[in-house]
């Protein structure tokens, strides 16, 4: 299954449920005492955690990056635009031959 996501905001969408139908999951199988199931339930708990922690990480770096960026055009704003002129100016030459 491969998937493109055309926004963060679908990818952001696409893991929110993921993670709810993972809570329900666990909710659903609380009751089953079979040793697979709680080990597997354990690991799924651990799994969503560890994902909620990376996703605030990458967030904390986005945000900073951001700032930084933000920052370094407003205190060079000819540089920023000679950049971004440049990066627009070889995509479309690559993009041409491409064709």
């Amino acid at each position: 299954m491969n998937h493109h996501y055309e926004t963060p905001e679908a990818l952001r969408h696409d893991a929110h449920t993921l993670a709810e139908d993972a809570r329900a999951l666990i909710q659903a199988t609380a009751e089953i005492t079979d040793k697979k199931v709680a080990e597997a339930r354990h690991r799924l708990g651990d799994a969503l955690n560890h994902g909620k922690e990376i996703y605030a990480g990458v967030q904390q770096k986005v945000v900073r990056g951001a700032k930084v960026a933000d920052k370094a055009v407003h205190e060079h704003p000819y540089q920023g635009m000679a950049i971004a002129f440049g990066i627009g100016a070889l995509s479309a030459f690559l993009l041409s031959r491409r064709s």
